[in-house]
């Protein structure tokens, strides 16, 4: 079977197989690319869809405890700085999917305008 013929964002030749008449794989090829998008965008809102509410009830009893007295501020101050890691991460999370998303629509933009023999936007 053959092999994508596009490039990698390392620089390494794609290792996926070739479908259809450009010798492009599913994820290389630009008539894909609004199906890619869509996906990349449905599954990082779909896991913090579900932590977010588990995070903000975890804030929420941490709360209620430490008013009420059955819990340290101390043990709660560290609780506290647990669960804003945890947000943070997921934060990072997000932005890391989106730039992968951006660099998969850039390198779709890129293939789409490459000449045969000409020069490829960038480095």
């Amino acid at each position: 079977m053959a092999r994508c013929k596009a490039t990698k964002r390392n620089g390494e030749p794609c290792t996926l197989p070739a479908q259809g008449e450009q010798g492009l794989c599913w994820a290389h090829d630009p008539a894909n690319a609004e199906k890619r998008r869509r996906g990349a965008s449905r599954g990082g809102r779909a896991k913090a869809s579900r932590e977010l509410p588990t995070i903000k009830a975890l804030l929420e009893d941490l709360t209620d405890r430490v008013l009420s007295g059955d819990l340290a501020p101390g043990t709660a101050a560290v609780a506290n700085q647990l669960i804003n890691t945890r947000l943070r991460t997921i934060e990072q999370e997000r932005r890391n999917r989106e730039t992968e998303e951006l660099e998969g629509r850039i390198e779709a933009l890129e293939s789409s305008q490459a000449k045969p023999g000409g020069r490829r936007w960038g480095p």
